[in-house]
């Protein structure tokens, strides 16, 4: 019997850039309270972290009722980006994301998945933007689960798709996303162009570009 494998995506700085909203986003909640915004790289720096975890990484001591406010401050500016141009033009795909993730949807033996500390609101903007929504069997977002690098997304895509850990792959391009993947004991596969330098991300197998991707993940599970 055929066995499945699961093939799970990390979003900005993988499959899309976002960094431009994403700075913008967070200036606007931290001027909302009066606060000078962390440096752009700082907050690329944090991008893949739920946000209470990263807005609280930023900037040290906020009380909870600043957090709360620049969270909801963050989300609210993030969506008004979203609205005021297309999607494909703020967060736009990486080169070859499209093609490839068709081909791998294309293979009967191969599930697709998401663990993202985006919201449920935000993943389904931009999943429905670039026509991606129906790719993905399992969709794990940061409105349900613990931040990265804690396991628990990729534990419910297993437990969801019902698919091994000996047969998962973890796609990303930061550090949380490598080190997820090994508390919850899959193969990681680390993307050169995103937000977390290279030489950081200890990845079972490193691709500089996304149609490399179908041979890494042969490479590591058989398809």
């Amino acid at each position: 019997m055929t066995k499945l494998r699961l093939v799970i995506f990390d979003v900005d700085g993988t499959l899309v850039d976002s960094q431009a909203d994403i700075v913008a986003a967070m200036n606007t909640a931290f001027r909302a309270e009066g606060i000078t915004p962390p440096s752009p790289a700082a907050t690329i720096a944090i991008v893949g972290l739920s946000l209470e975890v990263a807005i609280a990484r930023l900037h040290a001591g906020l009380d909870a009722a600043a957090l709360a406010r620049m969270v909801q401050g963050y989300k609210d500016a993030y969506i008004a980006l979203r609205s005021a141009a297309a999607i494909t033009e703020t967060s736009p795909l990486y080169p070859r994301a499209f093609e490839t993730l068709h081909i791998l949807h294309a293979q009967p033996d191969t599930i697709l998945a998401v663990a993202t500390g985006k919201s449920r609101r935000g993943l389904d903007k931009l999943l429905q933007g670039h026509g991606l929504a129906r790719l993905f069997d399992s969709q794990q977002v940061s409105d349900h689960h613990p931040s990265k690098p804690h396991p628990a997304m990729i534990q419910a895509a297993l437990a969801e798709t019902g698919v091994d850990a000996s047969r998962a792959v973890m796609v990303g391009d930061t550090t949380f996303d490598m080190d997820m993947a090994r508390a919850a004991g899959v193969k990681a596969i680390g993307v050169s162009w995103g937000y977390h330098p290279v030489e950081k991300l200890n990845a079972d197998v490193l691709i500089d570009d996304f149609s490399a991707l179908p041979a890494a993940l042969d490479q590591l599970v058989e398809p």
